[in-house]
């Protein structure tokens, strides 16, 4: 899943960062709202992690503008989002509920709490099915575990969140860009083999039968057996 994190602490956002890509979440960074516009217009993102006070404007309506459609996404769809903020009066949170946001936490938190959030949030946009099955694979993401036929498959966290994607949109040929939308993050270089070494690696853990097709010309695809 591909979360944006608008905070303008940078120590913060960095150690946010690299909390959830341990995860195997793609994380991308805005230090404010002109730059949160700019990356929400330029890739898909699940989940926003958004700050309330910003240095060109109110992180409350910058949600408002993505729940009424205000503030344009690349695929027309409003993200999670998930307020995380130092105003913790009961009438900030009323507000900052009733602008758009789906969760609300204070600053200063434990980021076990935080992952916590998100996993909450995720399994909502997924349609609350936490844990995705296909054939004989099962990966539950609260528990960070996939399996195979009853075999742990060891995967890195990155060989997990594609499995995860494929998992969540089966019978669908995604492309190596569409992939690097949404599994790796604005760090990631559209011109190496990153994805097919990904790919590569995923394919020896889950074994044979071969799951992942390749479709010449177009992409890969998992199937449903």
């Amino acid at each position: 899943m591909r979360i944006l994190i608008v905070e303008d602490e940078p120590d913060l956002a960095a150690a946010i960062r690299r909390g959830l890509a341990r995860r195997g979440h793609a994380v991308d960074l805005a230090g404010s709202i002109t730059q949160a516009e700019m990356a929400l217009a330029s890739a898909a993102h699940d989940l926003v992690i958004l700050d309330w006070n910003l240095p060109d404007g109110a992180g409350v309506d910058l949600a408002t503008g993505l729940k009424t459609g205000g503030v344009p996404t690349l695929d027309g769809e409003a993200p999670r989002i998930l307020m995380l903020t130092a105003r913790d009066t009961l009438d900030d949170r009323v507000r900052g509920l009733d602008a758009g946001a789906d969760d609300y936490l204070v600053k200063p938190f434990a980021f076990a709490e935080l992952e916590a959030r998100v996993r909450a949030l995720l399994r909502r946009e997924q349609g609350g099915a936490p844990v995705l099955e296909l054939g004989d694979i099962v990966l539950d993401p609260a528990r960070f575990h996939a399996a195979r036929g009853g075999r742990e498959l060891g995967l890195t966290a990155k060989e997990f969140a594609l499995l995860e994607y494929f998992l969540a949109n089966p019978d669908v040929v995604h492309s190596q860009e569409h992939l690097l939308e949404h599994v790796w993050d604005e760090m990631a270089d559209p011109f190496t083999n990153t994805v097919r070494v990904t790919i590569s690696n995923l394919r020896k853990k889950l074994g044979d039968p071969a799951v992942i097709e390749t479709v010449p010309g177009r992409g890969y695809v998992i199937r449903t057996p």
